[in-house]
């Protein structure tokens, strides 16, 4: 009676002590505020694809969240909190969260998601091989943003001047969408003012003084024209500025079009790497992946409000209308 009083007590102790072996932690950084309602899908399209790989938050894996922004003084401070955490890995919302936890640890496993030319950006090595402690899912080919002039001028065949707006602390990739802009907009006859904003408070005011001389409006990505595009997407509308989007929850807000990939979508899919690490696998010998699947979304309800009309060519092609 004795001995199975003691292995009665013993059990449960042993039995805790694997539960906790089993715990693996996970931090997050991500370049948003977590007043985001599009950040919190993109978390939300992680956390519960980690379900389906049998891994639950708060049953056997810690999700650890630090909620920056694109301010660099924060990002700073918490990709260090994070990484004095010691978790078994690590996930990157953008480019600027892999950029603040990579100055923090080269031994830490980084998965990121939505990040444009990791290659250029000494991110990794190459696409096929990273070569050291991070890898993860892309975002874009530089290419679309010849799309993105296209959809301009077939929605306003009078264009002859359209603006280009990037904010480069956030978007130090840019210069590779431009050649693709110059190029398909010398193909339409089309001129352009590529302008960068550094402040978010300068956008609405950039925007207006654009508009006086601009047909249309091209916004490439960057973590803080996301989280201020609820001004962009405003002020172009009282300009009655014609304007493109890198991503559809642009459009799903009230902006006129988007042409990209599924943001939330890279963060399901970062998952299964996360998961991969977890089992064992290393960050090196994973590859970067891009995106597949490109979507056209057209906000029909804007453009009326502009007084445009939309060709049926374009709504023909479009993977969404927004009536």
């Amino acid at each position: 009676m004795a001995l199975l009083g003691g292995a009665a007590v013993v059990w449960p102790l042993a039995a805790k002590a694997q539960q906790s072996e089993q715990m693996r932690r996970i931090g997050v950084l991500m370049s948003y505020l977590e007043s985001d309602g599009e950040a919190q899908e993109q978390t939300k399209a992680f956390s519960q694809s980690l379900k389906e790989f049998g891994r639950t938050d708060g049953v056997n894996i810690r999700l650890d969240y630090r909620w920056p922004g694109s301010d660099a003084d924060r990002l700073r401070a918490d990709a260090l909190e994070l990484v004095r955490l010691a978790p078994d890995v690590l996930l990157a919302g953008a480019t600027p969260a892999v950029i603040a936890l990579k100055k923090e640890t080269s031994s830490i496993p980084i998965v990121f998601a939505n990040v444009a030319d990791p290659v250029g950006q000494r991110f990794v090595a190459t696409l096929a091989q990273p070569g050291a402690n991070i890898s993860g899912f892309g975002a874009f080919e530089f290419s679309i943003a010849g799309k993105w002039v296209e959809a301009i001028k077939e929605i306003v065949p009078s264009a002859t001047q359209i603006a280009v707006i990037f904010n480069p602390e956030t978007a130090p990739f840019y210069g590779l969408f431009l050649p693709f802009i110059e190029t398909a907009a010398r193909r339409a006859g089309i001129k352009t003012n590529v302008t960068p904003i550094h402040d978010p408070a300068d956008i609405a005011g950039t925007i207006d003084k654009l508009a006086k001389e601009s047909n249309g409006l091209i916004v490439l990505p960057g973590a803080r024209f996301t989280a201020a595009r609820r001004v962009i997407i405003t002020t172009a509308a009282q300009l009655r500025l014609p304007a493109v989007y890198p991503y559809s929850y642009y459009a799903r807000s009230g902006g006129l079009m988007s042409y990209g990939f599924d943001a939330s979508d890279m963060y399901r899919r970062a998952a299964s790497y996360v998961d991969r690490i977890l089992r064992g696998a290393k960050p090196a010998d994973l590859p970067v992946q891009q995106p597949t699947k490109f979507e056209l979304v057209i906000n029909f309800k804007t453009a009326k409000a502009l007084g445009l009309e939309v060709p049926p060519t374009l709504l023909a092609r479009a993977d969404e209308v927004i009536e």
